[in-house]
């Protein structure tokens, strides 16, 4: 398989230091996701997302969710059994875990809830007004005429 060295993309480009960091994600070596635990990802509205998480055998003071650097950061991690327990089966996984979500701009979490053995978490889109689109309304006649600038005004 080729890999790509993008350290002169890094030196080229001033402000788009995410696609970059997005780019050497992708590219990585460790391609291999986790699969634990598993979750479900849905749109609930127009600019409103759920992700809901399977974390059966999670309590939740064992289960930790943050933002930063634009990631959603889920992990948990099972606090010590009390002895004297002997199990015949095993099959609930209470192992440690964490799972990371990269946010687009402008997404926001507005909530997490535990219940039934998921955890939701809430997400929000909200694209500031600067960056909504916008009519812009035409005028006809010749009253709103942009004037004309002397040649002499430009240099």
């Amino acid at each position: 398989m080729r890999t790509f060295d993008f350290a002169p993309l890094h030196r080229a480009t001033v402000g788009f230091d995410q696609i970059a960091d997005l780019m050497d994600r992708v590219m990585s070596s460790d391609l291999q996701q986790p699969s634990y635990p598993p979750y479900n990802i849905e749109k609930t509205a127009d600019d409103a997302y759920r992700i809901s998480i399977a974390v059966a055998g999670f309590s939740e003071a064992e289960l930790n969710v943050e933002v930063k650097d634009h990631a959603l950061v889920v992990s948990a991690r099972k606090a010590e059994e009390a002895e004297g327990r002997t199990y015949l089966h095993r099959g609930i996984a209470t192992r440690a875990f964490e799972r990371r979500f990269t946010l687009a701009d402008h997404v926001r979490v507005e909530g997490a809830s535990h219940a039934d053995g998921m955890l939701h978490i809430d997400l929000v889109r909200e694209v500031p007004e600067a960056l909504k689109p916008r009519r812009i309304e035409i005028a006809s006649g010749l009253t709103n005429r942009p004037k004309e600038i002397a040649a002499a005004a430009v240099n």
